[in-house]
């Protein structure tokens, strides 16, 4: 009996880049740009890509 092809890779480990930051991640993203000032609201964030 073969086994199904998602089973057969289960060994290896792949790291994916991430498309989802967490807010500390953007923050941090957005005050290396510029657009994110000290004592502004972390709720409501811009919109942002990780750095490639």
């Amino acid at each position: 009996m073969s086994q199904h092809n998602t089973f057969r890779n289960s060994g290896t480990i792949r790291k994916k880049n991430r498309t989802v930051l967490k807010r500390f991640e953007r923050v941090e993203l957005l005050r290396k740009r510029g657009e994110w000032k000290e004592g502004d609201r972390v709720t409501g964030l811009k919109k942002t890509k990780p750095d490639s």
